[in-house]
């Protein structure tokens, strides 16, 4: 069964979703850049015939890879661990399950906000997100004990 978010319960989790967040981002783009610096040391290797290689370099590259990849798992783990939805890594979107007149709808929170301001039904996704206004809070009954 989901996990469902007061509003102010959301809120105060921000500075943990966010700093997990951050970690994943910026793991994310050192595993890119790993995974772009092995496909290129292979890539010449492909197209020089078999040129020798420096295996150093290429260990170096395979331990960033695999560093990168632990510390992604490790905070997309964390942030799950707390209830908290991953909707996009690269704009830093994360969702937090609540109800809203009986139904699941989704906090809805970005990198880079200040706090959370707009919600989502469960199949609109971002380009759905509506202002919280005095109707959601006055319907709004999201509860961690579900």
């Amino acid at each position: 069964m989901p996990r469902y978010f007061t509003l102010h319960h959301a809120q105060g989790l921000l500075p943990e979703v966010e700093r997990l967040l951050r970690g994943a981002v910026r793991a994310k783009a050192a595993l890119d850049e790993s995974q772009s610096e092995i496909a290129s040391l292979t890539g010449r290797v492909r197209m020089m015939g078999g040129m020798r290689i420096d295996p150093v370099r290429v260990a170096e590259a395979g331990q960033s890879r695999a560093d990168a990849a632990g510390a992604l798992k490790d905070s997309m783990e964390a942030i799950g661990e707390l209830g908290v939805q991953v909707k996009d890594l690269d704009a830093g979107l994360a969702d937090f399950p609540t109800l809203y007149r009986g139904a699941e709808v989704l906090l809805c929170w970005r990198l880079g906000e200040s706090g959370i301001s707009h919600w989502h039904g469960v199949e609109e996704g971002f380009q759905g997100r509506k202002k919280i206004d005095r109707d959601f809070l006055d319907h709004h009954a999201g509860d961690t004990e579900h």
